[in-house]
């Protein structure tokens, strides 16, 4: 696996299948981990930080599910790279933005991804499209215990895994899904649910993740707390949230179709006709459109576009795709023309 072949593939977990797949984009497990007597990353002189590095790349050559991956030192790779990561959900903002002794290990598919020195010394994440938590936990689970039998990692009896931000110690376990809830939005019930979940020690962020705003209609759903609990116990709370948030959007969905068909159903064209059509197109106006049409798509409105397709043109359409697309820096104004022709190409066909 090379580099190079990430921009001709679909991601594993974009591919639009899998339970409640019409709401659910992704269900994700990360667990935080950090090995003895080296101090946290933020904390770490670069001899600290390049053992790390050395300790995990040895580790992961030495575990079944990540030995054919491609692990990358982020030195190595100039910002487009480091952004064209982050556009695929593969590693934080934070991580290419201080990249010196800090590694990626991704696997092939992309589902699995591992972060090398960022906050924690590992950060690690299993992805599968749709509401699957229970897999991506099982998978998960199993890397965690092969890693744990070859590193030596950071625990006590009392408090669980140490991590750098105390709201992960314990399980050092964070499970989010990423839903997409046009319903809820239009029918302005989101900031209801939202409000609700607030109270239950769950946190809301935008596509990107942490620090990023709700764009699209999508929004990512996660644990704030794993002190004192079992992971099993956080996954199960997770599921019970999620399933009464794809229960009212669903809600939402047939209220719209039953008493706002014309307008939801003219909505739902004048996006797909801009999409086909358009030769300049912003990213903010993008991520609109994108969304009305995998509405359509999903509810039976439109029906000769894939939502594996949609789903795929939110990340090929972000800056650091199309200028890996074209091989060279683009101007803003050169990124909305190369933006649009990407989608017109991908939609005809």
């Amino acid at each position: 696996m090379r580099f190079e072949d990430l921009l001709g593939q679909t991601s594993g977990w974009l591919k639009g299948t899998g339970p409640n797949s019409d709401i659910v984009i992704s269900s994700r497990v990360r667990l935080a981990r950090n090995l003895v007597k080296i101090p946290f990353p933020h904390w770490a002189k670069r001899p600290d930080l390049e053992q790390v590095v050395v300790m995990a790349e040895n580790a992961f050559r030495n575990t079944e599910q990540l030995k054919s991956g491609l692990f990358l030192r982020l030195d190595d790779l100039d910002n487009v790279d480091k952004q064209f990561l982050v556009e695929r959900h593969l590693m934080s903002t934070e991580h290419a933005n201080r990249s010196n002794q800090k590694a990626l290990l991704l696997t092939s598919d992309e589902n699995i991804a591992i972060m090398v020195n960022e906050e924690d010394h590992l950060r690690m994440q299993v992805m599968e499209p749709g509401f699957d938590l229970d897999v991506t936990w099982g998978v998960m689970n199993k890397i965690d215990d092969r890693l744990a039998e070859l590193l030596p990692y950071a625990v006590r009896r009392d408090w669980g895994y140490l991590t750098a931000c105390p709201t992960n110690t314990g399980t050092g376990m964070r499970g989010s899904v990423m839903l997409h809830l046009p319903g809820l939005v239009m029918t302005r019930q989101i900031n209801r649910v939202l409000e609700a979940i607030s109270k239950l020690s769950f946190t809301t962020r935008g596509l990107y993740g942490e620090g990023t705003q709700a764009s699209g209609n999508f929004f990512q759903i996660s644990n704030q707390v794993s002190l004192g609990q079992r992971e099993e116990e956080i996954i199960g709370n997770i599921k019970g949230v999620i399933k009464q948030i794809i229960e009212q959007e669903e809600k939402a969905r047939e209220t719209l179709l039953a008493e706002h068909r014309e307008l939801l159903e003219d909505r739902v064209w004048r996006s797909y006709g801009t999409l086909k059509n358009a030769h300049i197109i912003s990213s903010n106006e993008t991520v609109e459109l994108l969304s009305m049409l995998r509405l359509g798509s999903d509810i039976g409105i439109v029906k000769d576009v894939e939502r594996g397709l949609i789903n795929e043109l939110f990340i090929l359409t972000q800056p650091a795709h199309l200028q890996k697309f074209e091989n060279k820096k683009l101007t803003a104004n050169e990124r909305d023309i190369k933006r649009a022709q990407i989608i017109r190409e991908r939609i005809t066909k």
